[in-house]
């Protein structure tokens, strides 16, 4: 069986791996010269089921209109002409209550730690390195709101079986001493000693080579244009004016799934949430990271790769722009002083965006469609790193006819569909 997979970030090289490691043949498409060339390339590094959360959640309308009029406010609203945008924020808005958040977290951190048992199998298969790190993560709260507001991620965590510790700052300072120059600023922490880090563009390039290994075809620099379909099937994909025929096909297109999907009937609901990320040469080990730490008034993780230091976080809900602004430098500048100071050199680090693939309940859409031969594997927001590995093995097993290790319940587009 011949499947082709559309899209070579980290969660369609992954697709390819599973699948591959599945016994099909496959080949993946991807418009870009490589793999893992846009939202994978400079993400935050951090692989964080316990943290796996929807940004709908209670108290998100109210915080959304204050940083509306936040100069460094973790969410950037640019209004556009895109009528898709308000019905994503609308259906988010929806989603900003209790219930919805406990059901959409336990779908998030049900795929999450899965996804973070299949990579401790796969560096066990294959001896794959990426400048990993299992140290644990570590969210920082600055406010005792924070704190107390964490009990509910905390009864979660117990329900799912993830251990965790809450810090008081010395705690803090056990695990992360390059924070004593800040520690005063926070009041406490909530550590997942499970949780693990790496640069997830390294992981994408050393997979390829193993999934090359198993047979998989890459094509980059493909312009994928439109499926073919006809009476209820798709019969083929038409790329760089050609149609290319396979058994079965998988979109892993992120934000781009959606105007492929579309032209098909079919409507899902992933918008791109733009991202920023600085990248940080170490300057002073001691003051820098060990492994991530996330700040939660600023909404950003930093991250410690070997000798770099991966700062990620924002969102801007802009449409499909790309631009760097000098103003959101200053800000990620600002935010990296107030947590790690005199750590890196900022005049040497690398500024850059990507466009987050989101739902507006957080929960990618990993599954089948009401075409027998055709997946998606998309919408996996701010997480696509953190859920690549365990999406993927997922979706290999539902295209093999197999039992998933993992309840299906809530993870594909049925959850969308009007009934």
């Amino acid at each position: 069986m011949h499947i082709y997979v559309l899209g070579s970030g980290i969660v369609g090289v992954t697709t390819a791996y599973y699948l591959a490691k599945k016994g099909f043949e496959v080949t993946v498409l991807d418009r870009q010269d490589g793999p893992a060339l846009e939202t994978s390339f400079a993400n935050a590094g951090q692989i964080s089921p316990g943290y796996a959360s929807p940004w709908a959640a209670p108290g998100i309308p109210l915080k959304a209109i204050k940083w509306l009029f936040q100069e460094d406010a973790p969410l950037i609203m640019k209004p556009t002409l895109d009528i898709a945008q308000y019905r994503w924020l609308w259906s988010l808005l929806r989603n900003c209550t209790a219930k919805n958040y406990a059901i959409n977290k336990e779908r998030m951190v049900r795929l999450s730690e899965y996804s973070r048992l299949c990579f401790d199998r796969l560096r066990q298969e294959t001896g794959i390195r990426y400048e990993d790190r299992q140290r644990g993560t570590i969210q920082l709260f600055r406010t005792q709101q924070q704190l107390d507001d964490s009990a509910k991620d905390i009864q979660v965590l117990k329900e799912m079986g993830t251990p965790f510790e809450v810090l008081d700052r010395a705690g803090i300072l056990r695990y992360e001493p390059g924070l004593k120059e800040t520690i005063n600023e926070f009041v406490g922490a909530l550590r997942l000693p499970l949780d693990e880090t790496g640069d997830c563009f390294i992981f994408s390039e050393r997979l390829v080579e193993l999934a090359k290994a198993l047979g998989v075809r890459f094509q980059f620099a493909q312009h994928i244009e439109r499926f073919d379909d006809q009476n209820g099937e798709i019969k083929g994909i038409w790329v760089n004016g050609e149609l290319v025929t396979a058994d079965a096909y998988v979109v892993a297109l992120g934000s781009y799934s959606t105007a492929l999907l579309k032209q098909v009937g079919i409507d899902v609901p992933i918008y791109p949430l733009k991202g920023f990320s600085l990248t940080v040469p170490i300057t002073d080990e001691s003051k820098a990271p060990q492994s991530t730490v996330l700040d939660e008034t600023y909404k950003v993780a930093l991250t410690r790769f070997d000798q770099r230091i991966r700062m990620g976080g924002m969102a801007g809900v802009n449409g499909f722009d790309l631009s760097l602004k000098d103003k959101y430098l200053k800000t990620m500048h600002k935010i990296f002083n107030h947590v790690f100071p005199n750590s890196g050199n900022l005049q040497e680090a690398t500024f850059w965006t990507g466009l987050r693939p989101a739902t507006p309940d957080g929960t990618p859409i990993v599954g089948g469609t009401r075409y027998p031969n055709l997946w998606i594997n998309s919408g996996h927001g701010t997480l696509g790193w953190t859920m690549s590995c365990g999406a993927a093995n997922y979706l290999a097993d539902l295209i093999a006819g197999e039992k998933p290790e993992i309840s299906t319940e809530g993870l594909d587009i049925s959850r969308y569909i009007k009934r």
